[in-house]
């Protein structure tokens, strides 16, 4: 008895030992995994080993950058909003209302043609600091000259309050080609739709292409895409401007268009929002009208618009457009449109711009004051071309003056404007 006694007592010591065994064997097994889990982290990735059906030992890696990448991404947008509140803070209340205007520099200016940026562009920039300036074929002599009157306007931007300018253009493909119809060497693409057929590497290719010539002369923000859809055939104000007559096709050509302007480094603008497309009516004379409900425009128009928001866009451009159906208001002036359906349903969080306020639709019914003060309590943030920016800036300011807009109002749209310029311009 006393023997069996002691061999179950080794026994238990055995097991004991043993225990201790299998443990250190586990911490050991987990300390050189470990090793050579860190030893697989070559170039930002990770490789991972994974056992095949076959025993065979298969390594994979997994993408670390995006993660990296998105992370950079979201610190320097927050370096760039922290930067955008300080330049803010040391602005006027004026100063900050022309930072939501974009001019020609004949606006600007007040000379009947601008082809170059001297003392009269700068004492201009110092009383109206405007937010950009948009240039047009008659403006573009020649490469070196643009380029010039672009540099020299952005200095003067610059040296006077440290904001970077957007320096902007039309330049669509096709029959809205401001650079490539003023010069020579620049590549002139046909119309977009004429591209429909070719795919989306042939959109986000020509996108790239557009950007990049633009680029080399000083343009920082295009304004396209169209994401408008040639569903009326008789529609040939916008006509082959758009990308496709399919909502799906036109909102897949478009999303990678914005794609590749982004590849040339060059701000896009999605137009005409809620859809040009399908209106009848010219703008430039008139208000051109819709007669679509709100639930038809989400089921139609606003599918390419909706494709071009997600992959980046960081302007969408608002219509003159009546929608008779909706609010029977013009769209760039409808608080409907613009803060209850682009910023509210579509939640978009970049740059809302209108339409140049100089065309008939609006200048038919409202003075200038009227328009940019309607276009900004509508949830505009940046206002295109108005007929007097003087008589706008002034109205925009007296209106805040006076309380009917708040400066809050104000300084929502200017910080999302700063902050643009401070993440994407050369500061």
């Amino acid at each position: 008895m006393d023997m069996l006694e002691k061999f179950e007592k080794l026994t238990t010591e055995v097991k004991i030992i043993l225990g201790m065994i299998v443990a250190l064997f586990i911490v050991s097994f987990i300390l050189i995994f470990n090793g050579n889990n860190t030893s697989n982290k070559k170039n930002g990735k990770e490789t991972v080993n994974l056992t095949v059906d076959e025993g065979m030992t298969k390594e994979t890696e997994t993408q670390t950058e995006p993660v990296t990448e998105e992370g950079n991404q979201k610190e320097a947008s927050l370096n760039a909003k922290n930067d955008a509140e300080k330049l803010m803070k040391d602005m006027s209340l004026h100063d900050k209302i022309c930072q939501m205007f974009i001019v020609s520099p004949e606006e600007l200016t007040g000379v009947s043609l601008a082809t170059l940026a001297g003392d009269t562009t700068k004492a201009s920039i110092e009383k109206n600091p405007v937010g950009g300036i948009i240039y047009f074929e008659k403006n573009i002599k020649k490469r070196d000259q643009i380029k010039e009157m672009i540099e020299g306007t952005k200095k003067y931007a610059k040296d006077y309050n440290n904001v970077p300018l957007f320096a902007c253009v039309d330049e669509e493909g096709g029959k809205v080609s401001r650079v490539a119809s003023a010069l020579d060497d620049v590549t002139k693409l046909d119309s977009m739709y004429s591209y429909k057929d070719k795919g989306t590497d042939t959109a986000r290719s020509n996108a790239k292409t557009i950007a990049e010539s633009i680029a080399e002369l000083g343009f920082n923000v295009d304004f396209a895409p169209v994401a408008d859809t040639f569903s009326n055939s008789s529609n040939d104000v916008i006509g082959d401007r758009c990308y496709s007559d399919s909502y799906e096709e036109c909102a897949s050509l478009v999303s990678n268009a914005v794609k590749g302007f982004a590849d040339g480094d060059v701000l896009c603008t999605l137009k005409h929002f809620p859809g040009h497309g399908d209106a009848s009516g010219d703008s430039h004379d008139g208000a051109a009208k819709s007669d679509k409900t709100l639930e038809e425009l989400k089921k139609e128009d606003l599918v390419p618009f909706v494709s071009g928001i997600k992959a980046g866009a960081p302007f969408v451009m608002v219509g003159h457009i009546t929608m008779s159906d909706v609010d029977n208001e013009i769209a760039s002036l409808s608080k409907t449109i613009i803060t209850d359906t682009l910023k509210g349903e579509l939640g978009y969080q970049g740059i809302v711009i209108t339409d140049a306020l100089d065309m008939g639709a609006i200048t038919s019914s409202y003075k200038s004051d009227e328009a940019a003060i309607k276009a900004i309590e509508a949830g505009a943030d940046m206002l295109l071309s108005p007929a007097s920016l003087e008589d706008a800036v002034k109205g925009v300011e007296a209106a805040v003056k006076d309380g009917k807009i708040s400066e809050d109002r104000i300084n929502e749209s200017v910080l999302k404007i700063l902050t643009l310029k401070c993440d994407s311009l050369d500061q």
